[in-house]
């Protein structure tokens, strides 16, 4: 039989349990790193040295410091990333339904999301990619379920003239409030999204609105370029870039922190 230091890479590989094998190939040294290592300079001496590092490590762990444990499990953020996505998602599809009241959705749907996000295990980066997290999805359920109307309309509505019609009159907050109503046309009246202007004197006359073909959502006065929602519509991409990008980057500063001490202790 050879002696350890005559067996090669392959076979002391060969040699780890399949589960050591795969955690070592989810921290960059699989197979293919090792061979390479041991290319090198006292290649060998540093592989068997991280290998032993290694198998000490996972036969004898240790509890991890709170912020400062060991690589970032990649599954906990993942499943965080899937359910903040899902829960906007639903939200912002409420918003097709109930307007902006889908905000108090992205909230109840929020309460699994800052769940999870707290369920997952602590190492370097993670108490901030947590809060990162967090305030990411409440931007896009509260801004996204307040603005979706606005970018909805500015992706898929048609401006057409309409005619003013009779306001209607409803008591709001103990005050009367007049609401603008537009005539299609097909013939339909509709309120608008927004009271943009002083509708009650000009009933009968026509104007420019932008018009939701599948009927989502009311009509808009004025143009497209009077829609707005811009800034809004940016500040929610950032938002949805946090919300990917700061689990990946939990994942990743994790991993190579792993890579960085294994092939540390072998030189």
């Amino acid at each position: 039989m050879a002696s350890e230091d005559e067996r090669s890479v392959d076979e002391l590989f060969a040699e780890l349990p399949e589960k050591w094998q795969r955690s070592l190939e989810e921290v960059g040294l699989g197979l293919p790193e090792l061979r390479r290592i041991a290319a090198g300079p006292d290649g060998m001496r540093r592989v068997r040295t991280i290998l032993a590092e290694f198998s000490e490590a996972t036969s004898n762990p240790r509890p991890a410091r709170a912020g400062y444990g060991g690589g970032a499990p990649v599954w906990p953020w993942a499943r965080l990333f899937l359910v903040a996505v899902v829960s906007a998602v639903v939200c912002l599809v409420c918003s097709l339904f109930i307007g902006k009241a889908a905000a108090f959705v992205g909230l109840l749907l929020g309460l699994p999301v800052f769940w999870v996000a707290f369920k997952t295990r602590d190492s370097r980066g993670a108490p901030v990619a947590r809060y990162a997290t967090a305030a990411a999805y409440l931007v896009l359920v509260l801004v996204g379920s307040y603005f979706a109307n606005a970018w909805y309309l500015q992706l898929r509505g048609v401006e057409q003239t309409v005619t003013i019609a009779a306001p209607t009159r409803q008591w709001t907050h103990g005050t009367r409030e007049t609401y603008c109503r537009v005539r299609l046309r097909d013939g339909s009246v509709h309120e608008v999204i927004d009271n943009k202007e002083n509708c009650a004197g000009r009933v009968g006359q026509t104007t420019t609105a932008v018009v939701d073909p599948a009927g989502h959502y009311k009509p808009s006065l004025g143009g497209k370029s009077e829609i707005g929602g811009v800034l809004e519509g940016y500040l929610c991409l950032g938002a949805a870039a946090v919300l990917l990008l700061a689990p990946v980057t939990v994942v990743v500063t994790g991993r190579r922190k792993r890579y960085d001490r294994a092939i540390g202790t072998a030189v």
